[in-house]
């Protein structure tokens, strides 16, 4: 027992123990995990240290979450005996592609403030769970980030897909530069290089990504200033004939003299309609905000700033016409081709699916013969089992995508549709609803504006969205008046966002009509 003892206390003051330095990577399948892990054990033993690389697989919700672990130290007489895991508390650095997986990394306790160099990309890789929730189920980078702070003795955090996707490459290449520049490994940088290089594959759009990555990390006001520069650029530019853009600036002369709380979303609500379908849309767009403005007593302006978003939503609805002009519009184009990384010597088939129902052809016929189509359930079954099934479209072939290009040019057409008499009539009630109540319940009017949010998408998803929303302003009468009554709307529309089926807002009405 004392020879045990005795062992122990030397194993833990043994110098070489010390020298042994661990590594993890916490990626998300297709980010190039693996290759950032074999870049780091072909740059250990170049430079003349022992080194073991290990991976776990994870089955996750993003194409599986995989730990790849390194330890590595200095070769010497013997052969150092290596872990296969990290363990909590044990870990020199740690390195996330993805700011969830910095968040897991914190959570099982790899990342501590007393040694962990804790380099993460920013950028978001959604899970199933955050995508199928009817309302905003993305998880707080926020909270995320000041966790990180407080859990790492060092950290680098940066949008590190952003550099690689300009570069034409994965999130590894970045995080790699990153790694060099923290100094957290023994290795001068071109070592680093040499290690890409001796891959063969990709060379100089990884060299490119890790570079920039390096100079990102060791002066992160150059990257501020870029991300800055990048959004005064991008900033949406809108073109046009000179007579519709003479239309257009008389638009933006009217938001202009709108109070100033309210011009920004004006102005990205004015753009969303128009965009939609044309200058003189856009005018009803103002009309609406305008008489709106005079009814809001709140000098913040919170009914109309939330009334000029949630309008230009109900405006721009989803229609059949909208996805195909979505799906022929040349900058969609570019950006598959650029996020695809294709040459000019490569070929890209792009495949679209479609789905639509009986209520998405009948929505195209004209207002009166449509309103006499659908009351004819024997007429909308067989035009459902004629159009109600799945549908690959090559897009990328001439005959699909001039059918698609053709119905995109349908815009003109779309305010005689059956689909837009109804849009139409159900956003003006519920203007209606929110102006009458403006006076005497602003609160209350602010969040059925709110409400609007459940309605989105198209085909199924829309149709369950309105029937929530129906439900929700059904319930509206059942509140009226009472003190609490914005507080019970805001619990209805938060009820139906829960579930799909809309069993939690069911019982939530049923708790309504219990009190009242």
């Amino acid at each position: 027992m004392n020879i045990i003892e005795t062992e122990l206390k030397a194993s833990k003051t043994d110098p070489r123990v010390d020298q042994i330095l661990k590594l993890a990577i916490m990626a998300v399948g297709g980010q190039g995990g693996g290759v950032l892990a074999n870049w780091i054990d072909k740059l250990c033993r170049s430079q003349g240290y022992a080194c073991q690389a290990t991976s776990v697989a994870g089955v996750a919700q993003r194409t599986g979450a995989t730990i790849y672990y390194i330890e590595m130290a200095p070769q010497s007489d013997g052969n150092p005996v290596f872990s296969l895991a990290p363990a909590a508390g044990d870990v020199d650095i740690l390195i996330a592609s993805e700011m969830m997986e910095v968040g897991r990394a914190i959570m099982r306790g790899f990342v501590t403030p007393d040694r962990t160099t804790l380099i993460g990309s920013t950028h978001r890789s959604l899970a199933v769970s955050e995508k199928t929730i009817p309302g905003d189920g993305i998880a707080k980078s926020s909270e995320v980030y000041a966790a990180a702070e407080i859990a790492a003795k060092k950290h680098i955090l940066m949008d590190m897909d952003k550099i690689a996707v300009e570069a034409k490459t994965v999130v590894s290449a970045s995080l790699f530069g990153s790694l060099a520049a923290s100094n957290a490994l023994p290795f001068p940088k071109e070592a680093f290089e040499e290690s890409i290089r001796s891959s063969g594959k990709g060379v100089e759009a990884s060299l490119k990504a890790f570079h920039d990555a390096y100079q990102a990390t060791i002066n992160p006001d150059l990257q501020n200033q870029d991300t800055t520069n990048k959004q005064k650029d991008e900033k949406k530019q809108v073109k046009g004939p000179k007579r519709l853009m003479k239309e257009w600036e008389k638009l933006v002369s009217e938001i202009n003299l709108m109070p100033s709380q309210v011009q920004e979303m004006a102005s990205l609500g004015l753009q969303k309609v128009v965009d939609f379908q044309d200058v003189k849309y856009g005018q009803q767009y103002l009309n609406y905000l305008k008489e709106i403005i005079t009814l809001d007593e709140n000098k913040k302006y919170i009914l109309s700033i939330e009334a000029a978003k949630h309008i230009a939503n109900a405006m721009a609805y989803d229609d059949i016409i909208k996805v195909a002009d979505l799906k022929t519009r040349a900058n969609r184009t570019d950006r598959i081709l650029n996020e695809m990384n294709v040459d000019k010597k490569s070929k890209l088939r792009i495949t679209e699916y479609f789905h639509p129902r009986a209520e998405e052809i009948v929505g195209l016929f004209p207002k009166r013969f449509g309103n006499w189509y659908e009351k004819s359930s024997k007429r909308m079954k067989n035009l459902d089992r004629l159009f109600n099934k799945g549908r690959r479209i090559k897009s990328t072939n001439l005959s699909p995508f001039f059918s698609l290009f053709l119905l995109a040019g349908l815009r003109g057409y779309r305010v005689k549709t059956y689909r837009h008499q109804i849009e139409f009539s159900h956003r003006e009630k519920w203007i209606e609803i929110f102006k009458s109540l403006s006076s005497n319940q602003y609160d209350l009017a602010v969040e059925i504006v709110k409400c609007r949010r459940l309605i989105k998408g198209y085909s199924d998803t829309h149709s369950r969205g309105l029937s929530k929303f129906d439900k929700v302003m059904n319930a509206v009468n059942l509140v009226s008046g009472r003190e609490d009554a914005a507080k019970w709307i805001e619990r209805l529309r938060e009820a139906a966002l829960q579930d799909e089926n809309g069993d939690a807002l069911d019982g939530a009405i049923k708790t309504i009509e219990t009190i009242t």
